[in-house]
């Protein structure tokens, strides 16, 4: 499986390669550890004000600043690499950081992996804004990683019923052994519970489609070696999906990026941008 590991210097960029180490993938991973540089971002803030004598020199210090934290970056984590046996490569980039993980994702069918903060307050809102762009537009499925990495216990898969959501399960099915041991199999099983919101408003029918769509999910799970439950509540979706994610102390929640049509596609989008930004888990969305 190939996997695309952004990585910026914070302990965020180290926690998404340490993720990487502690996920029980079903095949060996082939990473690539991705560090950008943003160089003219610092020019941006800028550019709105009447240019200001000696404001060059201190662009310039910056911009050595930061071309020495990326020396550092892409050492470190070849370090990492070689400490947690990992198989891949680090290489660097330049250019803006969203479109430029875009684009290194976009040429490889597998997994991207990013951290949901960055160095210092700048960075998190320029990083959170990273990872809800990401979410959006990638091709492949992106994992958000919110805390340090270890032995993937308990996931929370949030369905609906729609196609990225069937795209989740299938994922997890096809990508993750349902045991959580590392590089060996018949460890303890990892256990999934399967959660669905029905709306405040309910139609007919409605209650029991979403029970068989649970039951369905679960058997599919269990059939393959994990443990899984059904969980159904009411509510706001997002709001719903990081409540259960804490009471089941989700070390993961796996969600769909779309929603079943137009509107629900739009809802969904807002429902996986909100779980990253406000829940304590990771959260991997599936396209």
């Amino acid at each position: 499986m190939k996997l695309l590991v952004a990585t910026d210097g914070s302990k965020y960029g180290q926690w998404a390669l340490n993720w990487v180490a502690t996920l029980p993938l079903a095949e060996p991973a082939t990473i690539t550890a991705l560090h950008v540089l943003d160089v003219a971002a610092l020019r941006a803030p800028f550019l709105a004000q009447p240019v200001m004598v000696g404001t060059e020199r201190y662009i310039q210090e910056e911009v050595q600043r930061m071309e020495a934290r990326s020396v550092k970056t892409l050492k470190e984590a070849r370090q990492l690499l070689a400490s947690l046996k990992l198989k891949g490569r680090v290489c660097k980039d330049q250019g803006p950081v969203a479109p430029t993980i875009l684009k290194h994702a976009s040429k490889r069918d597998g997994l991207l992996v990013v951290g949901s903060q960055g160095l210092d307050a700048l960075d998190r809102f320029m990083l959170g804004s990273v990872s809800t762009n990401l979410i959006h537009h990638a091709t492949c499925p992106v994992l958000v990683v919110k805390e340090e990495a270890a032995p993937l216990r308990r996931i929370l898969l949030a369905t609906d019923g729609s196609e990225a959501s069937t795209k989740a399960l299938k994922f997890i099915l096809a990508k993750f052994r349902p045991d959580r041991s590392i590089g060996k199999r018949g460890g303890a099983p990892i256990h999934v519970s399967v959660f669905h919101v029905l709306p405040l408003v309910m139609y007919p029918g409605l209650k029991e489609g979403s029970k068989t769509l649970l039951e369905q999910s679960v058997q599919k799970l269990v059939k393959a070696g994990f443990t899984a439950e059904p969980l159904c509540y009411l509510g706001n979706p997002a709001e719903e999906i990081i409540k259960a994610a804490s009471r089941q102390k989700a070390d993961l929640i796996v969600m769909g990026a779309k929603g079943l049509g137009a509107i629900a596609r739009f809802l969904l989008g807002s429902v996986s941008t909100r779980v990253v930004q406000h829940a304590n888990s990771s959260v991997l969305v599936v396209r």
